[in-house]
């Protein structure tokens, strides 16, 4: 299952920096996990100052 960030996002791009295959972008101030691209693989939860990505 890929991931999603929750509404906690602060948009820092934090994740983004992280995502091994660019599924993360920026939209409205907030931070869009592309879930065709995920690979589930965490490295953006394990980066967020917020928690903001969750596994669904």
């Amino acid at each position: 299952m890929a991931y999603k960030i929750n509404d906690d996002c602060i948009g820092c791009g934090a994740c983004a920096a992280e995502c091994p295959v660019g599924a993360i972008s920026e939209a409205d101030g907030k931070c869009v996990i592309d879930a065709s691209a995920c690979l589930d693989c965490g490295a953006c939860a394990g980066t967020c100052p917020v928690g903001a990505p969750q596994a669904e």
